[in-house]
């Protein structure tokens, strides 16, 4: 009778361990799952944070500023993507155009050398073809028209540019500008409260910062571009210039 309890008493501790051992181990699955749902929540939340907060963040600054701050990004960018354009375009194979352009005065003299500076785009080839035209008229007039319309290529190669530069100045303006008047704000609210509060001034400064922010990003963005349209300029103002030199070597020695 003692061995049949016994046997009892032990069965029914090992099915209540057994309970608690599966309440235990259910409980933790529960939290490890959660825990493993809270992260994957929280890793949406980053991936799709930036943009998110960024939107937030630009709503808050105010329709009044950041609007103009955004228009400068705007038209920025777009004179910038059309300059970037029309300077890839005007990039030519400076080295291979003036050995065409010698190789047509070797065979067919100054007409085919203009042929070929008509059927090349780019301004080193608009320049050759203006010294070539004037070659009639003596090496002198063919070096002022090579001066000359050299100038005027230049001036189309910065065409608009300014305009960049502008951008890139009033943005950071702006963005000051709007930080100012949200101080002013933030101080009409403790003048009319009369009382000092954070919760009274949070609002305004942060208004005021989030404008400071949003136009240097944008003079920073603009900038960038701005540099790379530059050195591109650079670069083929100093094919123009090497082009001409090679330009009046080459009718030199033809006209002798």
């Amino acid at each position: 009778m003692k061995r049949l309890f016994s046997i009892l008493v032990i069965t029914l501790m090992m099915a209540f361990g057994t309970v608690n051992a599966t309440t235990n181990a259910a409980t933790v699955a529960t939290t490890v799952v959660s825990s493993i749902q809270d992260d994957a929540a929280a890793t949406a939340t980053e991936d799709l944070g930036f943009h998110q907060e960024l939107k937030k963040r630009f709503i808050e600054g105010g329709a009044g500023f950041m609007g103009i701050v955004l228009l400068c990004l705007i038209l920025g960018l777009a004179i910038a993507i059309e300059r970037i354009i029309f300077l890839n375009l005007s990039s030519t194979n400076t080295k291979k155009l003036t050995q065409r352009v010698e190789d047509a005065l070797q065979s067919g003299g100054v007409e085919a050398a203009k042929e070929v500076c008509r059927n090349t785009k780019g301004p080193v080839a608009s320049i050759f073809y203006q010294g070539l035209d004037r070659t009639d008229e003596g090496l002198e007039a063919a070096e002022k028209a090579v001066v000359a319309y050299g100038g005027v290529q230049m001036g189309q190669l910065e065409k608009n540019v300014s305009w960049i530069s502008l951008f890139i100045a009033l943005a950071p303006m702006l963005g000051f500008m709007g930080t100012v008047i949200g101080m002013i704000q933030a101080f009409d609210k403790i003048e009319a409260a009369g009382d000092m509060q954070p919760s009274l001034v949070a609002g305004g400064i942060k208004v005021a910062l989030l404008t400071t922010v949003f136009g240097l990003i944008v003079a920073i963005i603009l900038q960038i571009f701005y540099n790379y349209i530059i050195a591109k300029i650079d670069s083929i103002v100093n094919d123009m210039e090497d082009a001409s030199i090679t330009l009046m070597d080459l009718l030199i020695r033809y006209k002798k």
